[in-house]
């Protein structure tokens, strides 16, 4: 079993980080045909503090927010991929469409997307900075994308 993986333990690993000072930074994402655009905000995403959990979303809410054709790759397997990441410390799978919950759960000291998103549209932004946390986006390697990907093979 990969210890990076959370099931269960989440409340139990969060206060364990908080009392060590940890800098907690949050990311989410499906994650499906991880790609260097991916790796890309990982790391980024890991310079900004000491400790990166990403929110996977499971198959069923890949599917909803994807179409019926995604995931390519299952929750497993990519969490799995995600935990072997050197820059990822937990990978925690939500089932709901958003992260709102687990966000308000986690609550990072920094909330992290890609520059494609408007600050005040990231799900989970007034929460974090209510908890006088920070929200920032990353630039993104311009043509990576998993839907770029997805389209190439169909041609």
């Amino acid at each position: 079993m990969n210890k990076k993986i959370i099931r269960n333990n989440l409340n139990d690993q969060l206060i364990h980080l908080r009392n060590q000072g940890k800098k907690i930074v949050f990311t989410n994402g499906c994650f499906d045909i991880l790609h260097v655009g991916h790796i890309h905000l990982l790391r980024e995403s890991k310079k900004l503090g000491d400790i990166l959990i990403v929110g996977l979303n499971s198959d069923s809410s890949v599917k909803k927010i994807k179409g019926k054709n995604r995931p390519v790759i299952n929750q497993v397997d990519r969490a799995k991929l995600l935990g072997a990441i050197r820059y990822v410390d937990f990978v925690v799978v939500f089932e709901e469409e958003t992260p709102l919950t687990l966000i308000q759960k986690i609550k990072p000291h920094i909330l992290i997307k890609g520059s494609d998103y408007d600050l005040k549209m990231i799900v989970g932004c007034d929460d974090v900075l209510k908890n006088g946390g920070e929200v920032k986006t990353i630039e993104l390697l311009e043509g990576y994308s998993s839907s770029n990907y997805m389209n190439n093979f169909k041609n």
